[in-house]
């Protein structure tokens, strides 16, 4: 069985999409001794303005972070959890492309 090469491209973006965000997140959390979350756009001023980065690009780790936590605690049903995942997975395949042709420029990669 072999892959197309733009099925290779994809599951790495897909791939390194996640693993940048849940990197991203996890060092916000790091730095800052605060979680990460989309409630960090609602500060207002200068700080949810230098906090739009972060949550764009760790977003994906953000969305899954959120709903699997919804699904244990809350018991929100299967079909939301899905569409989540699937947002989330678009989201990352998005965000890992705009990482790997950053890193294409750098010549990192």
């Amino acid at each position: 069985m072999t892959l197309e090469p733009s099925a290779v491209e994809a599951l790495k973006s897909l791939v390194l999409g996640f693993a940048f965000a849940g990197l991203l997140a996890s060092a916000f959390e790091l730095f800052t001794q605060k979680r990460a979350g989309f409630e960090l756009l609602q500060s207002g001023g200068v700080g949810a303005v230098a906090s739009v980065p972060v949550v764009v690009f760790s977003a994906p780790f953000l969305i899954l972070r959120n709903t699997v936590g919804g699904r244990r605690i809350e018991g929100r049903p299967f079909f939301f959890v899905m569409a989540a995942s699937m947002i989330a997975s678009l989201w990352s395949l998005i965000s890992g492309r705009v990482v790997l042709d950053l890193l294409m420029m750098l010549g990192a990669a």
